[in-house]
C-alpha cells in the first residue's frame, strides 16, 4: 500500500446548500494517516453530505476539498484504487451471488481469492445478495470497499439496522482494516460505536462542526461526571459534603447517589470503611460519549 504522509482528508470551509437551505456550513476537518476518524451527529446534522462532497459525489458550493492531496473532482483519476467507499444506501441486485459480486469488482483472480478468505465469504459464495443477513451484507460491503487495498475508506452508517452482536462483529472488522494501515473515515450516530473505535471525532450539529477531540477528551470536557450509588442512611447525608470529589448527592429510592470527580470513588469507599460499612457495594456509572454529546448538543440549542 502506498503511504501518504500528508493529511489524508482536508476540508476547509466546506459549504453545501440545497434550495437555499445550508446543510453543510463552513466545515473544516483534517484527518491524519492511519486514524479511525468519526463524524458524529444526529440524523440531519450534515454528516452524509459532508462525506459525499469529500468523495467527489457532490460538488460543494464553497470551500476546499483534498483527499490524499488530490481534488476529488478535477483529479479523480489520481484517486482510482486509492479510495474505498461504503455508502449509506449501498445495495446490490437481489439475485447477484456473493462470489459474483466479488468477481465483478476485483481486478484479478488472486484478489477474489484474498477477499473471499480474508472476509470469510467463501461459505456465502453461492448465496444471493437478497438472502443475506444484515451482518453478512455489511461484511460483503466492507470486502468490496477494500478490494483494492485503498489508502482511505469512507464508511457511512455501516452498522445501521444491525443487532448488537452483528454490530460488534462489524466493529472487529473495522479495527482489522485499521491495523492494515488504511485510514478510516466513519460516519455514525451510534455514540457507543464511536467511543469503541475512533481515535478522534468531529461532532456535527445543524451542518456545522461544534466540537472535535478524542472520545475521552469530549467525555472529560462535556461529560456529567462519575455517578456512584449505594444503600445508605437517608437520615444522615451531611458527611457526604466533606468527601473529596463529591459534587452533589441525592436520594433515589432506598439508595444514595453521588456525582462528581472520578477521585470521589476511592474517597467515598474509604469513608464508608471508616464508618464501619465496609460491606456496602458501590455501583459506579462512568460518563459515556453519549452523555457528553447530549450535554454538548443541549448547550448548542440554548
Amino acid at each position: 500500500m502506498t503511504k501518504y504522509d500528508g493529511a489524508v482528508l482536508e476540508l476547509e470551509g466546506l459549504t453545501k446548500n440545497y434550495s437555499g437551505v445550508t446543510v453543510v456550513d463552513d466545515v473544516s476537518i483534517r484527518v491524519r494517516p492511519g486514524e479511525i476518524y468519526g463524524i458524529l451527529g444526529t440524523n440531519g446534522a450534515g454528516k452524509t453530505t459532508t462525506v459525499e462532497c469529500a468523495q467527489g459525489l457532490r460538488r460543494p458550493d464553497a470551500g476546499r476539498v483534498r483527499v490524499l492531496g488530490c481534488d476529488p473532482f478535477s483529479e479523480r483519476s489520481s484517486l482510482l484504487g486509492r479510495v474505498g467507499s461504503q455508502l449509506q444506501e449501498s445495495q446490490l441486485p437481489e439475485r447477484l451471488r456473493v462470489g459474483e459480486a466479488i468477481r465483478l469488482f476485483a481486478r484479478d483472480r488472486q484478489e477474489v481469492d484474498q477477499a473471499m478468505t480474508a472476509w470469510t465469504l467463501s461459505p456465502l459464495a453461492k448465496k444471493p445478495f437478497g438472502s443475506l443477513s444484515g451482518g453478512q451484507r455489511q461484511r460483503l460491503f466492507l470486502a468490496l470497499a477494500l478490494l483494492n487495498q485503498p489508502e482511505v475508506v469512507f464508511l457511512d452508517e455501516l452498522t445501521q439496522g444491525l443487532d448488537p452482536d452483528a454490530r460488534r462483529s462489524v466493529w472487529r472488522l473495522i479495527e482489522r482494516v485499521s491495523r492494515t494501515g488504511t485510514t478510516v473515515v466513519l460516519v455514525t450516530h451510534f455514540m457507543e460505536e464511536a467511543e469503541a473505535l475512533c481515535d478522534r471525532v468531529a461532532v456535527m450539529d445543524r451542518g456545522s462542526v461544534v466540537a472535535e477531540d478524542t472520545p475521552k477528551g469530549l467525555i472529560d470536557r462535556f461529560g456529567p461526571g462519575v455517578r456512584v450509588r449505594f444503600e445508605g442512611d437517608v437520615a444522615d447525608l451531611d458527611w457526604l459534603g466533606r468527601v473529596p470529589g463529591v459534587g452533589a448527592s441525592r436520594i433515589v429510592g432506598s439508595d444514595v447517589e453521588c456525582s462528581g470527580l472520578a477521585t470521589m470513588v476511592a474517597h467515598l469507599g474509604h469513608e464508608l470503611i471508616e464508618r464501619g460499612r465496609a460491606g456496602i457495594a458501590l455501583r459506579v456509572q462512568q460518563p459515556s460519549l453519549e452523555n457528553a454529546l447530549q450535554t454538548l448538543l443541549e448547550a448548542e440549542e440554548v
